[in-house]
């Protein structure tokens, strides 16, 4: 697809050796740094974005305001934080650019589901932000009510696996946002999945690449975009951009 539409990367990740990262099941990233994402989305016409902390980085802040700082308007962050962080560390966060708190309950490397609905809460009363999700759709139903209930959550990379699915669909009828990305990680039919998603609510689903893809079967390819504009079709803008700037309140893009 040569004339790209205006994409909002809802789903990356940054990773820099100049600070702190911590092996997961023995697994320590490459670098992947603001330059080499840069290199990497030239052709894809991003407009802003989402830099979310992974599990190789637990509580170290430093890459993501640094990144931020780098990357510049338009992009926000997601990070984990310890459950008791201090309230004035948590709006020092959000001025700094960061919109969600990450609750990585798949590799681990931040709080954990005990501290789910307190942690939520209190992130949003105190900066607006939202509560993400790294989880297979499959675990979902001991969650369900907590999600449910909370003020703003999302889901990373379609809930995984496609027998959670009705899981998923049910916390999307709650009003649960859920992020297109990762294609080579999850176990389930996208297009099927896309569908349905924007079925139980078209303002719900926002697209992302995922990279550096670490630990997926196969990396991001930029005709994974392209197989979500035409899967979403009249819903594609919103999709590619404008759920997602919305959801991370981010000024509407100018389209060609």
């Amino acid at each position: 697809m040569t004339d790209r539409r205006p994409f909002f990367d809802a789903h990356f990740h940054v990773v820099d050796h100049r600070f702190p990262l911590y092996e997961n099941d023995g697994f320590l990233p490459g670098e992947f740094t603001v330059d080499d994402y840069r290199q990497r989305t030239a052709a894809l016409r991003v407009v802003g974005g989402a830099v979310v902390s992974g599990s190789f980085q637990r509580f170290d802040q430093g890459y993501l305001l640094a990144a931020l700082a780098r990357l510049g308007p338009g992009f926000v962050g997601v990070t984990q934080i310890p459950h008791d962080l201090p309230d004035e560390d948590v709006v020092r966060l959000a001025e700094g650019g960061v919109r969600g708190v990450r609750f990585n309950l798949r590799r681990g490397g931040s709080a954990d589901a005990a501290h789910l609905e307190t942690l939520a809460r209190r992130v949003h009363d105190l900066a607006g932000m939202h509560t993400e999700l790294y989880v297979d759709a499959r675990d979902l139903p001991d969650l369900a009510g907590t999600l449910a209930a909370l003020p703003s959550v999302s889901i990373d990379h379609l809930g995984l696996h496609a027998e959670g699915l009705p899981h998923l669909l049910a916390l999307v009828e709650r009003g649960v946002r859920v992020k297109a990305t990762g294609f080579g990680r999850v176990d389930l039919d996208v297009p099927a999945t896309v569908r349905a998603i924007l079925d139980a609510d078209p303002t719900a689903l926002m697209a992302g690449s995922d990279l550096p893809s670490t630990r997926a079967r196969r990396p991001f390819a930029d005709a994974d975009l392209d197989l979500l504009a035409d899967t979403a079709d009249r819903h594609a803008d919103a999709v590619l951009h404008d759920n997602a700037a919305a959801f991370y309140r981010i000024a509407p893009a100018v389209r060609a």
